[in-house]
């Protein structure tokens, strides 16, 4: 196991589930971490617990990844201890409604574009090239079963994680000679936000999503962040896919009575 004590992690979408826990994963194992979401309070709510939990560094920032220009402001002007960024968790991602795609919001397929792909595009490349340059690097996206196979009334949220599947495949062979790991973990039922804000907040279909079984949690998914982190340097993940144990794909689910 490859130790993490001092390394710089950068994690997008760090106030809730699977990125907040990969936050406290990584300082656990004494990395420093940088962390940026969109509700700057929480955040620094965060960052705080965590300096006081693990007595690491903890650099917070509010950062919207759909913005290209905030994107590479925010990043190009990281102080200098900061700067050498040793590992990326692209976590920031979203779904909004579950409709047949004839009776769809395009507003929806526009805000899942501009975070899960868009926003993923920026932010590695703001960071790779200080990566390519130190010939040392590992990205780490955070993808989905639905990057594997599509659902009906999930088109457009399928494609969007579909994509971050082959952005990851041929990141991997563009920096195949600089020294830079690439990775994606592909969780399937995690119960954390994330369908809350599909449902706008309507807790009821949120909670529906899970019934009748027990879903994966953040955790278990910085679990496998973690795994994929701490290998030997000659050793790259390049793919991990997580199911709770009563999903067997992402449409066949058993859920107890």
């Amino acid at each position: 196991m490859q130790s993490l004590k001092g390394k710089i992690v950068f994690i997008t979408g760090a106030t809730s589930g699977i990125g907040k826990a990969c936050a406290y994963a990584f300082a656990k194992e004494g990395a420093n971490i940088i962390i940026n979401a969109r509700r700057l309070e929480l955040l620094n709510e965060i960052a705080e617990d965590i300096r006081k939990k693990y007595n690491v560094k903890v650099y917070s920032f509010k950062l919207n990844v759909q913005n290209r220009e905030e994107v590479f402001n925010s990043i190009n002007s990281l102080p200098d201890e900061w700067n050498r960024i040793d590992i990326l968790i692209n976590n920031a991602g979203l779904a909004r409604g579950l409709n047949k795609f004839y009776e769809d919001n395009p507003d929806n397929w526009e805000e899942m574009i501009d975070t899960n792909i868009k926003g993923l595009l920026y932010v590695t490349y703001a960071i790779l090239p200080g990566m390519i340059e130190r010939k040392s690097g590992h990205i780490i996206n955070i993808g989905s079963i639905a990057g594997h196979e599509a659902y009906p009334r999930g088109a457009v949220y399928c494609a969007t994680k579909h994509a971050v599947d082959a952005i990851t495949k041929s990141l991997r062979m563009d920096t195949i000679d600089k020294n830079i790991l690439v990775s994606t973990i592909d969780p399937g039922l995690v119960e954390t936000n994330f369908s809350r804000v599909r449902f706008d907040g309507d807790e009821e279909k949120a909670k529906a999503v899970y019934k009748g079984l027990t879903p994966l949690t953040g955790e278990d998914v910085a679990d496998a962040v973690i795994f994929c982190a701490t290998r030997p340097p000659h050793v790259n993940v390049a793919q991990i896919t997580l199911l709770a144990a009563q999903q067997a794909s992402a449409t066949i689910v058993y859920r107890k009575e």
